[in-house]
């Protein structure tokens, strides 16, 4: 089968998360995607990460309307550093007979480059790519940085979704709304546990 892989902190998943995971799913014609919560990004402060089971539990009830969307704990049930790469590596050791697509943000395919092993991922995994319109890319440059990376790059075609994770950390600790921006259920959790707001969160 041809998986995608959705790889974020997840903090929380979101819409946009979601969209993205949906448009790739249909015109890349994959038959599921596989949803990747990090375990602890090597670019964030342990105290600046929600804890890995609320972001799993999270993720899990974002994606539970939608029987080709599917949770894989890989990066966040093994021990640290965790990077990209090495993920994929132990994706490709376990699942042998499936093919890989890693989806990601035109914003981070531009910093690819500067990602842990990225001629490691580009190996491993074809790529899709959101586009944005805001986004610079160098192609030839990112060839030049990665031979062989233009061969294996998809482009999505998704709405323009401006939502950011670190956002809507930020609108639930202001007492604000998250309705609409996650999921019911999200929202919910999110309530329930206080994640990020000490009052109860709308």
């Amino acid at each position: 089968m041809k998986i995608g892989i959705l790889g974020g902190t997840f903090d929380p998943p979101h819409v946009g998360h979601l969209v993205l995971a949906d448009q790739a799913l249909h015109q890349l014609g994959l038959d599921a995607v596989w949803f990747m919560p990090v375990g602890q990004p090597p670019h964030k402060p342990n105290n600046h990460v929600t804890p890995a089971q609320h972001r799993v539990a999270m993720t899990e009830l974002a994606i539970a309307d939608n029987p080709r969307f599917q949770l894989t704990r890989v990066d966040v049930d093994r021990p640290p550093p965790h990077y990209t790469a090495s993920a994929l590596e132990l994706l490709h050791r376990r699942y042998p007979e499936h093919e890989w697509v890693f989806i990601l943000g035109a914003d981070a395919l531009a910093d690819l480059p500067r990602w842990y092993h990225p001629e490691q991922i580009v190996a491993l995994a074809e790529l899709a790519a959101a586009e944005r319109p805001d986004a610079r890319l160098d192609l030839a440059a990112l060839e030049r940085a990665l031979p062989g990376l233009t061969r294996r790059l998809h482009w999505i075609r998704t709405p323009l979704m401006d939502v950011a994770s670190s956002t809507l950390q930020q609108i639930a600790r202001n007492g604000g709304s998250l309705r609409y921006l996650v999921t019911p259920e999200v929202q919910a959790y999110i309530r329930t546990h206080r994640l990020y707001c000490e009052q109860p969160c709308d």
